[in-house]
């Protein structure tokens, strides 16, 4: 059973997780894209992910999603729409019926993501939804993925530039973490029991 709830000051307890295994970016067609296409299309599960240049001043338009991250256990795919668009085979994949794509909040994303290319998002799971049915009250994924795994996963990257030329190392691999740590999360709540949890009753006045 989890806890339902987590603390800041406990997370900053934890130690750091974060994407062990290869990481793709891909901003142009060829033979990587070519990789990534087959490598997650022959997946049954993935891990699923977007991010957007912020904006900081007010009455201003949001940009459009500059990176698309696809995750599987051992490689993980950042498509940066900002250069090549959403390609049509990208697309396919987050259209296919028989590989599920986890992710958190993935209505904004997929909204986002149509931009580029109209798609018909098909078999996408939401931990914000998912994690309920196990008792989890969280919605973050850094709070998520703290009561899951007794463990965090580093923010600092979240508000970068995810249109600069050139992505550095510490935003590939948030980047990365972030779809990654979807999947093992929803991995491990499908191996566990489920949960009513009760209704929050305000305290009276």
């Amino acid at each position: 059973m989890f806890k339902e709830t987590i603390t800041p000051e406990e997370i900053e307890t934890y130690e750091l997780i974060s994407f062990p295994g290869k990481i793709w970016v891909i901003d142009a067609p060829g033979e990587d894209l070519e990789h990534a296409v087959a490598h997650l299309s022959a997946q049954r599960m993935i891990g699923f992910d977007t991010e957007t240049r912020p904006v900081f001043t007010p009455n201003t338009p949001r940009h459009k999603t500059a990176l698309l991250q696809l995750s599987s256990e051992t490689d993980a795919f950042l498509f940066r729409l900002n250069k090549m668009g959403l390609p049509a085979e990208v697309a396919a994949i987050l259209a296919d019926r028989s590989i599920t794509k986890v992710g958190a909040a993935v209505h904004d994303d997929i909204y986002g993501l149509c931009k580029h290319r109209e798609f018909k998002a098909a078999r996408f799971m939401d931990l914000q939804i998912l994690g309920y049915e196990y008792g989890i009250r969280e919605k973050s994924v850094r709070k998520m993925a703290a009561i899951i795994f007794g463990r965090k996963v580093s923010k600092a990257q979240q508000c970068s530039n995810w249109e600069e030329d050139v992505l550095s190392e510490a935003q590939q691999l948030y980047a990365a973490t972030d779809a990654w740590i979807c999947l093992r999360m929803y991995k491990i709540l499908l191996g566990s029991p489920k949960v009513k949890l009760k209704p929050i009753i305000p305290p009276a006045q």
